[in-house]
């Protein structure tokens, strides 16, 4: 029988540590079977199984594709206030190398990033409020399909998540390996960052590699437009913003074809903003400069700036709520209320864009854990009761009940 090694504080936390051994079950089996974004067949099936056995009053599927949503009324229901909780469920293209017994099934398919885990989190935040109703309002628990780089959050909105469950106020949160269990993080601004595509075309005219000068080479050009673009940042951007220009992937030529000069580059990156301001700067200076640079030797070069993800910014109010219920439960030595954005990414903000709410960083690892996207990462499962407790508590100290 598996008992709870992490403890915390409150009564949301020690009905729920009683979950451990369903919980953990239920976060391999999906561990054991990831899917991607927009194809949580089998994840989905399972959510709503699980949600129908713990007795939430509807479970609704098939919302932005493969997304469910729980719905749980508190004893009262006068306050008319509806809070929203969300857990994302898809899997990553990556080859999974753990030993495990509860491994990926599925070939070059793995759960690095812990979805497993937010999953299993929020179902046991759904067996609690159900059994207990410790709140006065209405309960909304989103499982969104297709984080990782698909959208799924903007496709629920789409979808009418917001007009068929019109919540006052969104809660998110994601596991962190650079954090001890029983920690968890959060600030009242920016939490991750825009996450946007740069695909740039370079086009010169091709010719022999022993006669250059017959030639526009576009793979010099590229080169020099790498070089030139990391002056973006240092010398158009503010010290005090901040901003990642990365130029990933250019591909032009063969490999196999050593002395011929390509006609056509192509380089693709990422821009990283925390402002849309910040942001339409750096769009704008990627296209004056890689146009002059290319002009300047004689190609041309086009930008298509894709703005995939906009930033993750936590409203204030929301913020501070949540860091004090996360103090409710581990205490305020606990918690930390100034964590340093990510320039990563999280399609969360779709959500954020439309309602309050706050996204928060709970501990899983500490030191010598493997990072998030790492082939031997896995989700701890020690914090599955916090988790549950967190989304849980969120619900019961925004909607309490009247004395």
């Amino acid at each position: 029988m598996l008992a709870p090694r992490l403890k915390a504080n409150g009564r949301a936390f020690a009905h729920i540590a009683q979950y451990l051994p369903d919980l953990t079950a239920l976060r391999r089996d999906l561990h054991a079977h990831p899917e991607l974004g927009f194809e949580e067949v089998y994840t989905s099936a399972r959510v709503a199984e699980a949600l129908r056995v713990c007795g939430v009053d509807e479970v609704h599927t098939g919302i932005g594709k493969t997304g469910v949503v729980a719905v749980v009324r508190g004893r009262s229901t006068a306050s008319g206030r509806m809070v929203g909780l969300r857990a994302d469920m898809d899997a990553l293209p990556l080859a999974e190398q753990n030993e495990f017994a509860w491994r990926s099934t599925q070939q070059g398919l793995m759960h690095g990033c812990g979805h497993d885990g937010h999953t299993a989190m929020l179902v046991g935040a759904a067996r609690y409020l159900a059994e207990t109703r410790n709140f006065d309002g209405t309960a909304v628990l989103v499982f969104q399909p297709g984080e990782e780089g698909y959208a799924g959050a903007k496709a629920m909105i789409q979808d009418g998540l917001f007009d068929r469950f019109p919540v006052e106020a969104i809660y998110a949160m994601h596991n962190w390996p650079a954090m001890k269990p029983g920690t968890i993080g959060i600030n009242p601004g920016a939490m991750m960052a825009a996450a946007d595509r740069v695909t740039i075309e370079v086009t010169g005219r091709g010719g022999h590699g022993a006669h250059p000068y017959l030639a526009v080479d576009p793979v010099l050009v590229s080169a020099h437009i790498i070089t030139a673009v990391q002056s973006i940042v240092a010398r158009n951007v503010r010290p005090v913003d901040e901003a990642v220009i990365s130029l990933c992937a250019i591909q032009s030529g063969d490999l196999q074809a050593f002395s011929v000069i390509p006609g056509k580059a192509t380089l693709v990156g990422t821009v990283r903003t925390f402002s849309v301001e910040v942001q339409a700067l750096v769009e704008k200076r990627l296209a004056e400069l890689c146009s002059a640079i290319a002009l300047g030797m004689g190609a041309t070069a086009t930008v298509k700036y894709e703005r995939v993800y906009p930033a993750t910014i936590n409203t204030v109010d929301e913020a501070n709520f949540a860091a004090d219920v996360a103090e409710s439960l581990v205490g305020a030595d606990h918690v930390q209320r100034d964590l340093e954005p990510s320039m990563g990414a999280e399609d969360f903000a779709f959500m954020l864009q439309n309602k309050p709410g706050a996204y928060l960083r709970i501990g899983q690892g500490g030191e010598g854990s493997c990072f998030l996207h790492n082939s031997r990462y896995d989700f701890n499962d020690d914090i599955l009761p916090l988790g549950s407790a967190l989304h849980a508590s969120l619900v019961e100290q925004s909607m309490p009940l009247k004395a």
